[in-house]
């Protein structure tokens, strides 16, 4: 007889592991009774909740946008102006729970799964519009028309941060990611 309330809680253990065995490998070529094993259960019940490894590495995605949209709400209730909700985002996006290895790994795998899977596709245009969307937000007061296209290119920097945070062999640093994309914004305002 299933245990009443361990759903949600077996499904968390889960995708943290997804998340975990994805850093540890650093592609999607982990398998479900790797996940399943460091989750503390079958392979069988892994498939149970999600039904595919595919399924598994969207939730484990959702879970990370979820995370990263919290990030980004709390540093934008506490930011001042047009200029302090831009860098509020940028920071937001280098924060440690968003900018760790792991997670920097699941985002590399699913801009890779993005490619061929239609549901991952969705999610990563849904980030990608959210994204520009807060940027541009922040910054027409300031830059007017020109405000979308420094959005982009801010979106476009975070991404290759993450990329180059991935392909690399340190450690990502957050502080230095968010003073390069920091530095742009500050020249693009200086223009203006």
């Amino acid at each position: 007889m299933p245990k009443i309330g361990m759903e949600p809680i077996r499904r968390a253990s889960l995708i943290k592991a997804t998340i975990t065995e994805i850093g540890a490998v650093g592609s999607l070529e982990v398998t479900v009774a790797r996940i399943a094993k460091r989750a503390g259960m079958s392979s069988a019940l892994a498939h149970h909740y999600f039904g595919s490894k595919e399924a598994m590495f969207l939730a484990a995605m959702r879970h990370v946008l979820t995370v990263y949209g919290a990030e980004v709400r709390g540093a934008l209730a506490s930011a001042e102006g047009g200029e302090g909700r831009a860098r509020a985002v940028i920071r937001a996006s280098f924060a440690g729970a968003n900018f760790r290895r792991e997670v920097v790994a699941a985002w590399l795998n699913f801009y890779v799964l993005a490619q061929t899977l239609p549901e991952a596709r969705r999610l990563l245009n849904v980030y990608q519009k959210r994204i520009v969307s807060n940027l541009t937000h922040a910054l027409r007061p300031r830059l007017g028309a020109s405000a979308v296209e420094v959005a982009s290119s801010i979106a476009a920097m975070i991404d290759g941060a993450y990329l180059h945070a991935a392909l690399g062999a340190e450690s990502p640093d957050a502080a230095r990611a968010t003073a390069r994309v920091e530095a742009y914004l500050t020249l693009a305002l200086k223009g203006r």
